[in-house]
Formats: C-alpha cells, structure tokens, sequence
C-alpha cells in the first residue's frame, strides 16, 4: 500500500513528543547520510588538486586519466577516476595515500566520525554504523587519527604556558609482555613520583588557544626534548610560563626568552597576567576524558592526544559540518598507513 504525503503527515501528528524526537533524530541522519558521502569526496577532490594533479609517488606532474573504478557513495555504486602517472606508470586516485585509500565503505565514515565525536566505544559505534566490526573500526580510528596529528598549528604568539603531565607506560593489547607482568585495569607504577615508568606529555599553549600536545619520552623533560618538540614554534618574542622544573629555566636562557614560573605547592597561582592555569585545565580535560578508553597503549598515545586537540577545536560539537570538516581534513595529508603498519607499530621517540 502506498501512502500519501497528508497521510504521513497526519500520522505524524498523532505522534506523541518522544517518538517525533526518536522520528526527527532518524530523518537527520539519513538526509545527511545521503548528502554528505559525495560532497566530502569532491572537496578532497577539489582541494588536493588545486595546484594540478601530481603523482602521489614520485611528485611527477605529468597525469592522465587511466579509467575509472566502482566505490559505493550515498548507498549506489558510482564511478570514480583513476590517473596514471607518465613518468613511474603507477596508477592511483583521489585516495590514495590517504585514510580513506581502499575503504569499501565509504558512505559509513561519516556515522563513524559523528561515533568519534561522541566518544562512543567501539562496541557501540559498530552497532551504529553498521555492517561493520569494532575490529575495522579500530584501524579506521588509527588511520584517521595518524592523519590529523600530522596537522600544523602556527607558531606560538605572545604568552605561552608549558607544563608536562605523565601517563603510566602500557603495553595495552600486547599478548606477551617483556621485563614484568601484565597489569589489570591500569594498574600502578613500582616506583614512587615520576619514573622512567611515566611516559612525559609536554602541552604548551597561547592566549589564542593554539595548542601542540606531544609525547617527549620516559621520565622527565629535558631541554633537548623540549627544543625538539616545540623550538621551531617559539621565538625570543614568546614570554614562557611555566612550572619550576629547571628544563624550562634553562632552555628559556638559552633562547633569550622571558620566563615566570610556579611552584605545584599553589601559594603563588599568578604574576599579573602571567600563569598556567589555562594549560593545567587542559591537562585535567585531557586526563578526564582519555579515562572512558581504560587504558591507552602507549604506542597510540600522540593519536589520542591528536583526537582530544582536535575534539577541543570543535568544542565537542557534532554536526554535519565539523564532521565533514573533520574528515576532509584528515584526508588531506599523506598518509600511508595500513592495518599492518598501525597493529605492527612500536613505541618509540
């Protein structure tokens, strides 16, 4: 029996206020569902090849179009172009070397990001998404997130705060773990106060809200660490505020920088305009938020860290376009990694 427009909407109407929400919640995620695919895959599009098309192997300009190859966007297979390149004779297409490259399903990443967003496990977000495992979903995760923490910031202006925070080492997933045994829910370091059993996050931040967060090393910072991390983002100009750890002292000597800092004891917070709690806020969002995973493998550290600025830039917000913003983003960087390079990967700095 086929219905008339008056008469869904007159079925609507007798709808009490929690099944229009539960109606409303559904129509909106199967019109974006259905838009969005193809407009994020010609933005990709559009914006890798501004300049001309290159070939992604040896930067070589000289492409043709070698055919097309069938993917499946907004639920209907289409067409899409192949190049080759004159030079080296390989092929590729708008994805290759991205997170996206050889991605069957590219009408669920949307639902996906939005999972991201929410910050829903990957039990959950399967079952959302759809035909699709936690397995999958966990390499999708890495592949987009290998992308984003490639992403540049400008450098620091003015006033910067610095301050390291630590996480236990871990092993997370590891079947057979080396030098001890294997910890249940976290667990706890031997060692009392900072070890090299702490992996050093350093976060620095300006007045502007541009943030670069990084892992360092094991243990505590050291001036060499934090020149390499950070050195190219300052000049003589930035005015550092920091903790008391006598790295930050001594590289802003170096440099010819001014610095302020504060004792963790918390009798003196601020100097004027001078102070860390900006950072240190930050350190307690950061450590909030990265609970709900139960543990991250060191290994995949700098990407979670990558996740959370990129959450903050957003504000948490979930709507069509910071998800696709998101994902056109994350698609924009070479990128090259396959599940066997990110199950493979090893900690190392």
């Amino acid at each position: 029996m086929t219905l008339r427009a008056t008469d869904i909407l007159k079925a609507i109407q007798k709808l009490n206020p929690a099944e229009k929400h539960r109606l409303r919640e559904y129509l909106i995620d199967a019109l974006t569902a259905s838009s969005s695919t193809g407009t994020v895959l010609q933005e990709i599009s559009e914006r890798k090849n501004k300049n001309g098309y290159h070939c992604p192997d040896c930067e070589s300009e000289h492409i043709v179009r070698f055919g097309k190859y069938s993917t499946i966007v907004d639920g209907e297979e289409v067409k899409k172009q192949r190049y080759r390149c004159k030079a080296c004779k390989k092929t590729f297409t708008d994805l290759t070397n991205t997170a996206l490259y050889r991605t069957r399903r590219l009408h669920q990443w949307i639902k996906f990001i939005e999972c991201m967003i929410e910050g829903y496990s990957l039990r959950k977000s399967a079952e959302l998404v759809g035909n699709v495992t936690h397995v999958t979903l966990f390499y999708w995760r890495h592949k987009l997130l290998a992308s984003l923490k490639q992403i540049e910031i400008p450098n620091f202006e003015g006033i910067v705060e610095m301050d390291e925070t630590y996480f236990l080492y871990s092993e997370k997933g590891q079947r057979k773990i080396k030098d001890r045994k294997s910890r249940k829910r976290g667990g706890s370091a031997k060692k009392r106060g900072i070890s090299n059993e702490q992996v050093c996050v350093l976060v620095a931040r300006d007045r502007d809200k541009m943030t670069v967060s990084q892992v360092l090393g094991m243990g505590r910072l050291t001036k060499e660490q934090l020149d390499k991390a950070i050195g190219h983002k300052l000049s003589s100009e930035n005015i550092l505020c920091t903790d008391s750890w006598r790295a930050f002292k001594t590289y802003a000597a170096e440099k010819g920088m001014d610095i302020y800092q504060f004792k963790s004891d918390g009798k003196v917070r601020t100097k004027g305009l001078y102070h860390i709690q900006n950072v240190n806020n930050y350190h307690r969002r950061l450590k909030a938020w990265i609970q709900r995973f139960n543990g991250v493998a060191t290994k995949y550290l700098n990407n979670y860290l990558a996740w959370f600025q990129v959450l903050e830039s957003i504000q948490h917000q979930r709507n069509e376009v910071t998800m696709n913003d998101l994902i056109i983003r994350g698609n924009l960087i070479q990128n090259s990694e396959t599940y066997d390079t990110i199950r493979l990967t090893k900690f190392a700095i």
